[in-house]
């Protein structure tokens, strides 16, 4: 039976052919050399041995698995970046729709002195004055008129809420150096009432030089009752009023204005030798604090690090598809040498 050994000299002879086709340079110069090699090639395979050809073919294998490894892997990162550019599309849009509320402090040694808008009634102002250091000297004759050392002014306008009503504000300027603690210390009188509680109301705005600048200070007095809260303060107290000044930032650019305030009330203690029927009002303003609250709307998101993390992304997916279809082209190549080389062995073999 000697068919198998035949078939073995014969794959023997087609591996040694393609080898020699693969080097026709030693093919040319030694035509001889493989004539006379021709015994030994169709020697039986345990004198020869195929240790070569299942090498070359495990070699072959491997380097194609591995470009199949490396192909998904790549489509994986594809699919990443895809996500990756839909996720940050997707929070820049996010951001611009909520911004960030952002405070920032500035200090300050002098405040641009407010004003303080009173609404008495049929109260009387006694007496005025600006003091430092929070320091208030005992009271001389409470009750009694006494000086007016503040810059006041008064004012009748209607009221902007009904437009029929006329209104009567006494209008004071308030405390400037905050790093001296000034302080300005206001007594008001109420001789009868006719109601069951007594209070005063009044009302802070940014700026009394921009009232006494205004040639229409009623209608200035209308704006300023419109935008700013009122407060009060009662009869039979000092009240302490420290106020802090937040500025708000709107997305037009203008800029609005807000008082925060922190009040303490003490009870004065009427040493007066005769009862009295009347009301003794005492108020202090102070600035709290020598920081102005900035607060404004910001947008985090940065439309140059969205860009520049877009091109990235997109960089990399043109890299890794240029990748997967230099990898395709290889192992299309590496199929197609395989399959000439088996039909040149074939072809031999016939």
């Amino acid at each position: 039976m000697p068919r198998p050994e035949v078939a073995g000299s014969y794959q023997e002879l087609s591996e040694d052919v393609e080898r020699v086709s693969e080097n026709p340079a030693e093919d040319r110069g030694g035509e001889m050399g493989v004539h006379e090699d021709v015994s030994s090639v169709i020697l039986p395979d345990s004198e020869l041995g195929t240790s070569a050809p299942s090498l070359r073919f495990s070699k072959t294998c491997l380097k194609n698995v591995f470009s199949v490894i490396l192909l998904f892997i790549y489509l994986l990162l594809m699919a990443v970046a895809v996500f990756l550019v839909y996720q940050t599309i997707s929070d820049f849009r996010e951001k611009l729709k909520h911004p960030v509320m952002s405070v920032s402090y500035k200090e300050v040694s002098l405040y641009d002195a407010p004003g303080i808008a009173f609404y008495p009634g049929k109260a009387q102002l006694l007496s005025c004055k600006h003091h430092y250091y929070d320091h208030i000297p005992p009271l001389v004759n409470p009750g009694q008129q006494g000086k007016i050392e503040c810059s006041t002014w008064r004012i009748n306008y209607t009221d902007p809420f009904t437009n029929q009503t006329m209104k009567y504000a006494l209008v004071v300027q308030g405390p400037r150096d905050v790093k001296k603690k000034e302080l300005v210390f206001l007594q008001f009188h109420l001789n009868e009432t006719d109601q069951d509680f007594s209070a005063i109301d009044y009302l802070l705005f940014s700026s009394f030089q921009e009232f006494i600048n205004s040639p229409e200070k009623a209608e200035f007095m209308k704006d300023c009752e419109s935008s700013y809260s009122s407060w009060k303060f009662s009869g039979g107290f000092r009240t302490w009023v420290k106020m802090s000044l937040v500025k708000t930032k709107e997305e037009d650019g203008s800029e609005t204005v807000e008082f925060k305030q922190e009040t303490s009330v003490v009870n004065y203690i009427d040493q007066r030798t005769k009862p009295r029927s009347d009301q003794l009002f005492f108020v202090v303003f102070e600035w709290k604090d020598p920081f102005i609250q900035t607060v404004q709307d910001i947008i985090t998101a940065n439309p140059w690090n969205m860009i520049a993390l877009l091109c990235g992304i997109f960089l990399a997916l043109f890299k890794a598809a240029d990748f997967a279809k230099l990898s395709v082209k290889w192992m299309i190549k590496i199929r197609k040498r395989h399959l000439k080389r088996r039909s040149q062995a074939m072809n031999h073999i016939s």
